[in-house]
């Protein structure tokens, strides 16, 4: 059963290899289309008038000057409300809603899981993470970055990033800590699908490890680009596919689902699966970090937008209502198979709707935005309850049919849902300075190649580490332990006192 399902993340990439046999080479960086498309918020001054080039042929022999790049303090203000929103979603939010879906006594385990693991990413990323994700690499620039910028070299309260309009920016250091909580809450998902019995040095390492083999190449190869004005620089491999990803539906989702996967078959089932209940011990606790993850995600969408203007404002709208379709629809499919509507179904249908719009946010329009929310609320429902059972994995807390599963449909969803035609908003071409022209059949190829990548980097990836760790540490607590719980056998206290 195990090389069954480990062969099927290999053969998932494979399989879908004829599909891009005329497209074996990355199309150059000028053709690729921007993270977003901003196309309100282009200064109207960046391109010469064509009468004045006319009227003046020695003016039109000096190239137009780029507009001077300036921190707008607005944008700045809204980033650093963002990524504090993204904290909010792991520490307390994640940590609570995985925390309340375990038995009580392995309650703390979780949330020492989650709490250290955002702390150790937090310092990884500014020693070596940051620079490997979001710099040239030379020779490998397009799987990832180098290390010019390690320790944060070179960067202070002057520098600034580029947002996706010309000549407007924000400072360096708050790009760099919004997308540290991008990195720190993706290892953090992973625990799910093991919780309940793995070792905690053995987590420590494997994460670490994750991080920098799987997370830090893909997020390079997705979001990597030389900005609006530098359009033609390198970019990351996908990004030069032309895939798109408003909000880390790949980096994130797709990228930490896979290794969940992974991780719940190499150390296996829990004692007692199957035969024993192993219900939440808390739902309130769950509803709680469902909300909080829902609030949080407006940081997580929104702020990946880098401004506040009207992009900001679709990417709003659609995180609301794409997340309340898909709990309704989780809802109601659950009541009618299941004779009664649950609060740990309606919990995990915001959180699918969650995922599905992330990496769509900013190019659908609000209609795309309902229409993926209900599929993925019908889609992540059948990868929990009938998926899981066919294949007999015990992903504890759904981390793969909620989060790789969910993050598909919203990537492969995104290729269609953005055409204009269906109310999308398209996607900027920056090299031609304008909405490029949209083909659903093409992007959706662009976005087949994101996922696919997606899964089988992660896939093997992770496969080698688990298997690393495994003979390193050895992945598992010991039959007393797990019976024990892992809250006394790996910390020495518990979450309750009765």
């Amino acid at each position: 059963m195990k090389s069954r399902l480990l062969g099927l993340i290999l053969c998932f990439g494979l399989s879908i290899a004829p599909v891009f046999a005329q497209n074996t080479t990355a199309e150059p960086a000028t053709a690729a289309p921007a993270p977003t498309a901003p196309a309100a918020t282009e200064p109207a001054t960046t391109e010469p008038a064509p009468a004045a080039a006319a009227a003046a042929p020695a003016a039109a022999e000096v190239a137009p000057a780029a507009p001077a790049m300036q921190v707008n303090k607005g944008d700045t203000a809204w980033m650093i409300v963002a990524t504090a929103l993204v904290i909010l979603m792991t520490i307390p939010g994640l940590a609570l809603f995985y925390g309340g879906m375990v038995r009580s006594k392995n309650m703390l385990s979780v949330l020492m899981q989650v709490f250290v693991t955002f702390a150790m990413i937090g310092v990884l990323w500014v020693v070596y993470g940051y620079s490997l994700a979001f710099t040239n690499g030379g020779s490998m620039n397009s799987f990832i970055g180098g290390l010019s910028k390690a320790f944060l070299q070179g960067i202070n309260g002057d520098s600034m990033a580029e947002t996706f309009s010309k000549g407007v920016a924000i400072p360096e250091y708050i790009f760099v800590v919004f997308q540290l909580t991008f990195a720190a809450i993706t290892p953090a998902l992973i625990v799910g699908a093991f919780a309940e019995r793995i070792k905690f040095s053995s987590m420590l390492v494997f994460i670490a490890l994750w991080f920098t083999f799987s997370y830090l190449p893909v997020a390079h190869m997705v979001w990597f680009w030389g900005g609006p004005s530098a359009y033609a620089d390198p970019s990351g491999f996908l990004f030069g596919k032309g895939a798109i990803d408003f909000a880390g539906g790949t980096v994130v989702h797709i990228n930490a689902g896979i290794a969940g996967l992974v991780g719940a078959v190499m150390i296996g089932k829990r004692l007692g699966y199957g035969r024993e209940a192993m219900t939440p011990h808390s739902l309130a606790m769950t509803m709680i970090g469902a909300s909080l993850l829902w609030v949080g995600w407006f940081g997580f969408n929104v702020g990946s937008n880098l401004e506040a203007n009207g992009t900001a404002a679709l990417a709003f709208v659609n995180t609301l209502v794409a997340t309340a379709v898909a709990t309704l629809a989780w809802m109601f499919v659950e009541w009618m198979l299941k004779r009664r509507p649950s609060m740990l179904g309606a919990a995990s249908g915001s959180v699918a709707g969650l995922v599905a719009i992330t990496p769509a946010c900013g190019f659908v329009g609000p209609m795309g935005a309902i229409a993926l929310g209900g599929i993925a609320g019908f889609g992540c429902f059948y990868a929990v309850t009938s998926v899981k059972r066919i294949f007999g994995y015990d992903d504890a807390l759904d981390v793969f049919g909620v989060h790789c599963v969910g993050g598909i449909i919203g990537a492969l969803g995104t290729g269609i849902f953005a055409a204009p035609s269906l109310g999308g908003t398209g996607v900027f071409d920056y090299a031609a300075g304008k909405i490029a022209e949209f083909s659903i059949a093409g992007q959706f190829a662009s976005q087949l190649w994101g996922v696919a990548t997606t899964i089988v980097w992660s896939g093997v990836v992770s496969l080698v580490l688990f298997w690393l760790v495994d003979r390193l540490l050895g992945l598992r607590v010991s039959e007393e332990s797990e019976r024990e719980g892992l809250d006394i056998a790996e910390h020495g206290e518990t979450a309750y006192h009765f």
